[in-house]
């Protein structure tokens, strides 16, 4: 079966920054690991119907899927060992050295999100997070309305209301 070569799966159109140079920047392991997963997932998008051929054979099958889908596995990863080459990997790291900008917008914007929830939850509550586990937040929890119908214990009797002694 002749294998199709399609494009690798473009990004969006988005602003893209060049790449710094031609020599490899030192990345994180973190980063290291972004540019994999981009890398991999291109080679997956160039293989994608040899690899949904071996799927849709392994399909209901369990160790006998190896034996039985043989031809459609060597297809597969014949396509993946021919376009898992160095310059994919180059190409990957060009793009997520393009996609940078995208990223900072999106971290901007997770951040931009936690501070809103975290200002509505200081709202809401009245107390900020570190503040409730202090004096401020055990005095809000004994002027706190009482539930049940018991009476609130007396500060100057040490004795347990009903509710307490449980």
């Amino acid at each position: 079966m002749a294998a199709m070569v399609q494009e690798a799966p473009k990004v969006q159109d988005a602003r893209r920054l060049p790449m710094p140079s031609r020599n490899p920047l030192p990345l994180s392991s973190a980063q290291e690991a972004q540019v994999r997963e981009l890398y991999h997932a291109r080679v997956r998008g160039f293989c994608a119907e040899e690899i949904k051929q071996f799927a849709d054979c392994a399909l209901g099958r369990t160790f006998t899927a190896p034996f039985a889908c043989r031809a459609q596995n060597r297809v597969m990863n014949t396509c993946m060992i021919k376009h898992a080459t160095p310059a994919e990997q180059d190409a990957a790291r060009e793009e997520w050295f393009a996609t940078r900008l995208q990223r900072q917008k999106d971290r901007e914007a997770r951040e931009e999100r936690r501070k809103e929830q975290e200002k509505f939850h200081r709202e809401w509550w009245g107390l900020p997070q570190e503040d409730r586990e202090g004096e401020k937040g055990r005095d809000v929890v004994r002027r706190a309305e009482r539930v049940g119908g018991f009476g609130v214990r007396s500060e100057d009797e040490n004795q347990l209301s009903k509710d307490r002694h449980r």
